[in-house]
């Protein structure tokens, strides 16, 4: 199969009938480049099961908030549409991202939790934004496993028999890794160009045209989380931190010191937001 006839697959991830009910809903509502804040407020507060799981991913240590958000509407004031349709997308696909590969959902929300650390250490000006892009940096995982189980199978054999990392193993696989399937679905999805991005280039920050402090931030964050071993990315070992992404940064050796205790902080308090019903 070319690479665009795999796109094209890709991109109607919707039509399978492994996709949960509630996702399918909610793409043809995000997938609305005019939908607004009302809409997905009624969408959310309409299904009493998502709206339990927003609020309780809007009060946990992804976001940080000193208060605690009791309802929607707020939620959605304060983190703003972009934030709230990748959130939304992250709580959607949780129940798909744990049958697909164990562990994936704990890793994402590490990830998110430490890239908001990292951005607010770096004084980026919306830390959500970059919390919500680390949140979904591997929805190409899911996508390429939800679309392909068998040959998706495969890779993860692969990688552990031969020794390599998923990306590399997805290549030989499909010609495409997780990070491009990933940024094909964001851009179907109507993502910003900045989330899309990101997705796209977590992996090799540098490669990044616009976004390359906000890309480098979730590759740090998601090497941190792999080498504290919370959650499981699906490879047995921490890749490299890519040297170009180290400079854009950079962090202090103490600066580090604060983020890694800052993270441990707040991953020992995350268990109790793994969403269960």
């Amino acid at each position: 199969m070319d690479i665009q006839a795999l796109r094209l697959q890709i991109e109607k991830i919707d039509t399978l009938p492994t996709v949960p009910g509630v996702l399918k809903k909610l793409l043809k509502v995000i997938e609305n480049p005019k939908v607004s804040l009302n809409e997905i407020g009624s969408f959310i507060t309409s299904d009493p099961v998502l709206t339990s799981r927003v609020l309780k991913l809007v009060n946990s240590p992804v976001y940080g908030f000193p208060g605690r958000i009791s309802s929607v509407s707020q939620a959605l004031i304060l983190l703003g549409m972009n934030v709230v349709r990748g959130l939304l997308l992250g709580v959607s696909v949780f129940e798909v991202m744990q049958k697909s590969m164990i562990g994936l959902w704990e890793h994402s929300i590490g990830t998110a939790i430490t890239a908001r650390i990292i951005a607010q250490q770096k004084g980026i000006p919306e830390p959500e934004e970059v919390s919500v892009a680390a949140l979904l940096h591997d929805i190409g995982k899911v996508v390429l496993s939800l679309k392909f189980p068998d040959e998706y199978a495969g890779v993860v054999v692969d990688a552990e028999k031969e020794g390599i990392f998923i990306f590399e193993a997805e290549k030989k696989h499909f010609s495409v890794n997780h990070a491009e399937a990933g940024s094909w679905i964001a851009q179907k999805w109507n993502f910003p160009r900045s989330l899309v991005e990101v997705i796209e280039y977590h992996h090799k920050p540098n490669l990044s045209k616009t976004m390359l402090v906000q890309t480098s931030i979730v590759h740090l964050a998601d090497i941190l989380v792999r080498a504290r071993g919370f959650g499981f990315a699906g490879d047995d070992f921490v890749p490299a931190l890519n040297a170009g992404a180290w400079q854009i940064l950079n962090i202090s050796e103490a600066e580090l010191s604060g983020i890694v205790l800052e993270m441990d902080s707040a991953l020992s308090h995350a268990d109790d937001f793994f969403l269960g019903d």
